[in-house]
């Protein structure tokens, strides 16, 4: 059942939409979960990632595993850890790629902008819930 007029529900153009993304839709499509402690304190379930965070991983391979965010590299749809690597045949260690769906955010780096976004969902959160 379509609700908005204005949003197609074409899987075609959903699709087009998802993978022909600009840098900063992308952006806002690679945000991750906050842990329990963070959503209490910001009033926020989820943020957009960014370089310096500190993540756990949550599903796959990989779970359970906690390190800092090294590179966002919104061209491939993942996010690089510094503690989620593999050694290569030559010797030689290349990152992983988690998406950031499957991590949890602990630790968030704040900057004034970054603030300014928990400030804002966080009133959004208030006002719902009355």
């Amino acid at each position: 059942m379509k609700f908005s007029a204005d949003v197609s529900s074409s899987r075609r153009k959903s699709r087009k939409a998802h993978f022909a993304a600009t840098s900063d839709v992308r952006r806002k499509i690679m945000s991750a979960p906050l842990s329990k402690e963070l959503r209490e304190k910001h009033n926020c379930r989820s943020i957009p990632v960014r370089k310096d965070d500190e993540v756990m991983v949550v599903r796959g391979t990989y779970k359970g595993r906690e390190g800092k965010i090294v590179q966002v590299y919104r061209k491939k749809w993942v996010i690089h850890i510094d503690r989620v690597s593999r050694e290569k045949v030559n010797g030689a260690t290349a990152p992983i790629g988690i998406s950031p769906s499957k991590v949890v955010v602990t630790n968030l780096k704040l900057d004034k902008s970054r603030v300014a976004i928990l400030d804002r969902k966080g009133k959004k959160a208030d006002a719902m819930k009355q």
